[in-house]
């Protein structure tokens, strides 16, 4: 059997891809390497893009009513916390939700669109040629060979697709190494942090009553990350910074997690794609991993889907690597300078720390850029034409009167393009050439959505917009001016 896609790997990237695909009917088998699923959450949040992504398919409502929403994040550990609140966006927080609960949800979804998971399916090599790729596939009855036209490695920083097929990974190596443990606080501290000369520790509340603890002193900073971590270790470490533990007791999680920063060269390889940890791994700073490989994933499946069924050439996957590895890029930048700020213990670090303390307190506009960094709502795509048009951005979720649904995220929901005619009643903006030209861009008419309305909400930039065309992802793929004669 030839299948459209093999996605190896069923982490949150994997499981969202998956969805996207079969949401519109490409045939899909996700293996995934482990036995089960891990009890043990190494991401705990969920950015304000996320939460987007999820709300632009209908699947948000679910992670909310679990999550807790916190309208702060962190850079580098500060004190002074970037306020999420003031983005532009119904999300405005960063949601605290374990790793394990947003697995199993998507996992609901894959399931729900026909979709299963292969456990203790291990991808061995893959090998490629003009038509199609091969995984030779270690499962629990034996070795087998899965035939497809693409492979998709979703399966983490030791991607095994990665490898096989050949793709750099160049970056650096582990250099300093943090301490994680999920543990009950019986007098936790009011502030989430508590740093010093020392050391620095970010301290987490958990929905079940446990806290997250992590963080790194001068002295664990170079333990290696392979070092088997102990409870009476990170009490030491705690105390050593805190002077307390804060009545820490029943451990259910230790680990040690190192400061690596590396990105694949490239992410496509002929008939390979890479998304999510395969493609980037670095510091596990302002909780950016998972959040990044979800809009990996978002930014691909749309794509891989129209290129399956002939929508589109497979041209189309280069706007892939093409739109991702610089956001890739910039994620590495970010978490380097967190690393250096949160988790280099000197004289000098704790100087820089005041100097971008102050900045954050005093400077709403260094604030604002900082947390539309992390939380992905600053993202845009290249795009060609006049520095005013919307291409390439992220729309929001634009109120709309007069359409089918009340905001734009629910008219995507089954994946399609929407063609927005924003114009007033009898503008010159709904000639049949605005569809035509969607169509083009869209791969087929059908897979595009028209809608007239009026906005009822104001967005920077979306003033006097004619016509826009949103991609399945909720980019602008064009748009229009209102005219002015």
């Amino acid at each position: 059997m030839v299948n459209d896609v093999v996605v190896v790997g069923a982490g949150p990237v994997g499981l969202l891809l998956a969805a996207e695909l079969r949401l519109v009917g490409v045939d899909v088998t996700v293996i995934e390497r482990a036995a089960a699923r891990s009890p043990h959450s190494k991401a705990l949040t969920l950015h304000p893009r996320s939460l987007e992504v999820l709300a632009m398919r209908g699947l948000a409502g679910p992670f909310v009513r679990e999550g807790v929403p916190v309208p702060t994040g962190h850079y580098g550990g500060l004190p002074v916390r970037l306020d999420f609140s003031v983005l532009d966006t119904r999300f405005p927080y960063t949601l605290v939700l374990p790793q394990l609960r947003t697995e199993q949800l998507l996992e609901e979804r894959l399931r729900a669109l026909g979709g299963e998971i292969h456990w203790r399916h291990r991808a061995l090599e893959v090998r490629q040629d003009a038509d199609g790729a091969e995984v030779d596939v270690a499962g629990p009855d034996g070795t087998y060979t899965l035939r497809a036209a693409w492979v998709v490695g979703c399966d983490g920083a030791g991607s095994a697709v990665r490898t096989s097929a050949g793709i750099d990974f160049p970056g650096t190596g582990t250099t300093a190494t943090g301490l994680l443990g999920d543990v009950v606080l019986d007098a936790p501290p009011s502030a989430p942090s508590v740093d010093n000369e020392y050391g620095g520790f970010l301290i987490v509340p958990l929905a079940d009553g446990h806290h997250r603890v992590a963080g790194s002193t001068r002295e664990s900073l170079t333990i290696p990350a392979d070092r088997p971590l102990t409870f009476e270790e990170l009490r030491g470490h705690m105390c050593q910074v805190a002077g307390t533990d804060f009545g820490m007791r029943a451990p259910r999680w230790l680990s040690r997690f190192g400061n690596a920063a590396r990105q694949a060269a490239r992410y496509r390889d002929g008939r390979v794609l890479l998304a999510g940890d395969a493609a980037h791994m670095h510091m596990p700073m302002g909780g950016q991993g998972l959040n990044v490989g979800l809009q990996d994933a978002f930014n691909l499946g749309w794509k891989l889907a129209a290129v399956c069924q002939g929508r589109a050439p497979d041209g189309l996957l280069d706007t892939y690597h093409a739109e991702r590895h610089p956001v890739g890029a910039a994620l590495l930048e970010n978490t380097q300078a967190q690393t250096v700020l949160g988790a280099t213990h000197t004289p000098d670090a704790q100087a820089l720390r005041s100097v971008f303390s102050r900045l954050l307190a005093a400077h709403p506009a260094v604030n604002r850029q900082f947390a539309g960094e992390l939380s992905a709502l600053d993202v845009a795509y290249p795009a060609d034409g006049a520095a005013d048009r919307l291409t390439g951005t992220r729309a929001p979720d634009l109120g709309l009167d007069g359409a089918p649904e009340p905001s734009l995220y629910p008219l995507l929901a089954d994946g399609r393009f929407v063609l927005l005619h924003l114009g007033t009643e009898g503008d010159a903006g709904r000639e049949p050439g605005d569809a035509l030209a969607a169509g083009a861009i869209a791969g087929s008419p059908d897979r595009i959505r028209a809608v007239t309305a009026r906005p009822t909400t104001a967005h920077d930039g979306w003033a006097g917009r004619r016509t826009v065309l949103v991609r399945p992802d909720g980019h602008v793929a064009w748009d229009t001016a209102l005219s002015t004669k």
